[in-house]
């Protein structure tokens, strides 16, 4: 595409949003020229006085590349021969498969319905390169992981006709995708809306799959975009709440419920990086209507996956995010426990162990450790119910 600048065209699938001056050295968006449709502009980037804040569609635009922490992004940025995350954003037209968000040039149009990944097949070379492959010659560089979040090693692939996620994990014990599978197990159990996580292995590493649950016709919004849709909270309003007025003030139905199974989960799980980009909720891309709460996803960081096993305390302090730096604070926002039938996580022992056991990266005694941990946690939320 050459050095300099360029006007693009944001689109959202086939509706113009606005005309955007884009840097090619470095991706940036340099300027918003005009704006085409003032109801088609991402959640959460303002408008005032008739004009599209520039500083927020920026970083709303640089927050859908790569970020720079993610495991192996220097070697990958290597082999690809780019300089730098943002410019894979660029040279993809920004499309990826959690919204319909992309970039047109005027000079070059492209046809929604002939690039979008929902419905076209994409390359392969920047999966390989992020995963430490070095792909053919010829590297082609039009790849939804261009724009996939997250510091784990991720890779987007078709098969059979869905887009499915591969997900891996970090040393020593790589125990992130298993965590996946067991809070599948979980909330399958409590009936709490998911996403469903299954195990493979790509040399030799546990890998989570799951596919892809946003289509051609929805999108996700994260939470962080909900709440920068009313970025003054009063001083008497927790973050909690003030969260939920920003999800009612958009009309998105039910969030209260969602949340609070979220919160149970993560109480249970010990998830410490439940942060604002890995939950939200999910819009009708064509009317805009809201759908209601995204199912739960990303749940890896969980089940002190970064511990010593002798580290390990159930009881102890657990921090979390994302209203409240501790779980044992967290989980008194919640109101309502009456949907928790604890009966059906009695006999998760077996189960449990199916999924840990196979790791040759957790011996029996960290297995046995984790298994006696979430039975604790589950004891320790029942008496938060009294």
């Amino acid at each position: 595409m050459g050095s300099g600048k360029i006007v693009y065209v944001l689109m959202h699938k086939k509706i113009p949003v606005a005309d955007v001056e884009i840097d090619t050295d470095d991706g940036e968006i340099l300027k918003v020229c005009n704006i085409h449709n003032s109801e088609h502009i991402p959640i959460g980037v303002a408008i005032e006085n008739g004009k599209i804040n520039r500083s927020d569609l920026n970083k709303w635009w640089i927050g859908r590349s790569i970020p720079a922490s993610r495991s192996g992004i220097k070697e990958a940025l290597e082999i690809l021969n780019v300089s730098s995350t943002t410019i894979l954003l660029e040279r993809c037209f920004g499309l990826g498969l959690s919204d319909q968000y992309w970039i047109n040039n005027p000079k070059k149009p492209l046809d929604w319905d002939n690039i979008n990944f929902f419905e076209n097949s994409f390359s392969e070379d920047v999966g390989d390169a992020l995963f430490g492959k070095v792909p053919k010659a010829t590297v082609d560089l039009i790849s939804p992981d261009n724009t996939s979040d997250g510091w784990l090693r991720k890779r987007w692939i078709i098969a059979d006709g869905r887009r499915i996620l591969l997900k891996g994990g970090s040393g020593p014990a790589y125990q992130e995708p298993l965590n996946e599978v067991l809070a599948s197990l979980i909330m399958r159990k409590l009936h709490i809306p998911h996403i469903e996580y299954t195990l493979t292995e790509i040399d030799e590493l546990p890998i989570s799959i799951c596919e892809d649950f946003i289509t051609s016709d929805t999108e996700l919004v994260s939470a962080w975009n909900i709440l920068l849709t009313n970025r003054k909270r009063k001083n008497n309003i927790s973050l909690y709440h003030h969260f939920l007025n920003c999800c009612e003030t958009l009309g998105i139905p039910n969030m209260r419920e969602a949340i609070d199974k979220m919160l149970v989960l993560d109480f249970l799980i010990a998830n410490v990086d439940r942060h604002f980009h890995n939950f939200g909720a999910i819009r009708d891309a064509n009317t805009l209507e809201w759908i209601g709460a995204a199912p739960i996803f990303d749940c890896g960081t969980s089940m002190w996956y970064d511990q010593y096993t002798q580290n390990i305390h159930p009881s102890f302090k657990i921090e979390a995010k994302p209203f409240r730096n501790a779980h044992s604070t967290q989980i008194k926002l919640v109101d309502d426990f009456s949907w928790i039938d604890f009966s059906a996580l009695e006999d998760i022992d077996e189960e449990f162990c199916e999924i840990y056991k196979p790791s040759k990266y957790i011996d029996e005694n960290r297995q046995r450790v984790l298994l006696s941990s979430l039975k604790k946690r589950i004891e320790i939320l029942k008496s938060e119910m009294k």
